[in-house]
């Protein structure tokens, strides 16, 4: 086996990653597993089939049911894959060259270390991490065991962004002020439950949880609504945000987390099992200028053209862009300068350097992933540590920075919109957080520190030493 427990054996420890899983060459097929599918990873899977040169030969998910009829569902299309429950079993398999995940985010990290270890290259879903520590370890398995990590940011391998952000970087609008990335979506409660659920017994429970606590389901669906506990999930900033923070974070050319972070938000309009906040905005100080991410998950109009997406403020204009393939820039006078558009294969990226074996190849190197998953991480840690407190008392908080002021106005007037009377129902300031964003460790601060890790629930322990 693989793994036993969750420690490598010494002998394997020993052998370099290239003596289990061999380097394809040019005209070699590159034997891909996808784990985890019954959501996100149905888009891998498609994506693999249509990837010249890519066989899928595995399958696997802790939910037996999941796992059969996508078994299935391949047969019919004559392609045999050998089905898994259990991924440790998988990754012992050395005909597997690469693995393709898209598991709930508490178990990104875990696999992208053990698949490394196992000398696998790796396409990981975003956010690639649960926290920052484990994020970082990611990065490190990667260099350690050469392998190729791709992030699942799929706007970076889009035509239409590179070019529009690239023509940005040339300085056609100026010097850029501020990079505000949009998540508003709407999100409906997910109900509230008197009593803990039964897990289906199609799912292994243990299998599912990993590295979370396998505590009983105190909410009414176990699949998908686990983005909304913090045990697992990180809410939209890190479900769906994470796309347009990477976005904003790339636009600033901010290769490190912000050095001052804080988060305004809450779970408000709606009593429900969910823990993260559907309405929250984050503000990372970066000196250049500020990167502002909203959350808004009731119903809201879009923001300057944009609902999903970003918009960058520049002494010279403005760029919207709207779309994971799109971007208009405008000038001072809001008119339409230029336009962009235009996708990519984000795997089809993955796979190239897979083959030449260079991770400067790829789109969205997993160091990438983790930079923006983490300043999603550390925005949630400051809300965490907040208080409830006035609309007046928040805002004399934010005077001294003016775009925060601004957002949270409109923050408040959209709540209004929704029936949501801050003076009665009060958000959560969050605390004003200080980091070094050499060592990733916030200054002078236990609390928040505790937070950029976990508790590991043996066997799915993430490794001080990768």
């Amino acid at each position: 086996m693989f793994l036993k427990g969750s420690i490598l054996s010494t002998a394997a420890l020993s052998l370099p990653a290239r003596s289990y899983a061999q380097v394809a060459g040019a005209n070699d097929a590159i034997r891909v597993a996808v784990v985890g599918f019954n959501g996100q990873g149905g888009s891998h899977i498609k994506a693999l089939q249509a990837i010249p040169g890519v066989r899928l030969v595995a399958l696997c998910d802790a939910d037996q049911a999941v796992l059969d009829r996508g078994v299935k569902t391949l047969a019919t299309q004559n392609i045999t894959v050998q089905p898994y429950q259990d991924v440790r079993q998988l990754l012992d398999n050395k005909n597997i060259d690469a693995i393709s995940t898209a598991t709930p985010n508490h178990w990104h990290a875990l696999l992208t270390i053990w698949a490394c270890q196992a000398g696998k290259d790796v396409y990981v879903e975003k956010p690639v991490s649960h926290n920052v520590f484990e994020g970082r370890k990611a990065v490190e398995a990667a260099r350690k065991y050469n392998r190729i990590v791709q992030t699942g940011t799929q706007c970076r391998s889009s035509r239409g962004l590179i070019d529009a952000i690239k023509w940005l970087h040339e300085g056609n609008l100026g010097k850029i002020t501020l990079a505000r990335g949009l998540c508003y979506k709407s999100r409906p409660s997910i109900g509230k439950s008197d009593a803990p659920t039964p897990i289906p017994p199609s799912i292994n429970y243990d299998l599912w949880c990993g590295p979370a606590p396998a505590d009983p389901l105190t909410r009414k669906k176990l699949h998908y609504d686990w983005h909304w506990v913090w045990a697992t999930g990180s809410g939209d900033l890190g479900n769906q945000g994470i796309h347009q923070m990477d976005i904003a974070r790339w636009v600033l050319r901010e290769d490190h987390l912000s050095p001052r972070v804080f988060s305004v938000g809450g779970r408000l309009a709606y009593i429900d099992d969910g823990e993260t906040p559907n309405t929250q905005f984050v503000f990372h100080d970066y000196p250049a200028a500020p990167l502002i991410f909203e959350v808004r998950g009731l119903k809201t109009p879009k923001y300057r053209g944009a609902g999903v997406g970003v918009v960058i403020d520049c002494e010279g204009g403005s760029m919207v862009i709207p779309s994971y393939s799109t971007a208009t820039a405008f000038d001072k006078d809001d008119k339409e300068i230029k336009k962009w558009s235009g996708g990519g294969s984000h795997h089809g990226n993955w796979i190239k350097a897979v083959r030449s074996r260079k991770s400067s190849d790829l789109n969205a190197d997993i160091l990438q992933g983790h930079l923006s998953s983490a300043l999603c991480h550390t925005g949630n840690i400051s809300y965490r540590l907040g208080a409830t407190d006035s609309p007046d008392a928040i805002k004399e908080k934010l005077k001294s920075d003016k775009s925060a002021l601004e957002t949270f106005d409109r923050m408040a007037s959209h709540l209004a919109d929704n029936q949501v009377d801050l003076t009665l129902t009060k958000a959560t300031l969050g605390a004003f957080l200080k980091m070094d964003p050499n060592t990733e460790r916030f200054l002078d601060n236990d609390k928040a520190n505790a937070l950029l890790t976990r508790n590991y629930r043996k066997p799915y322990v993430v490794p001080e030493t990768v």
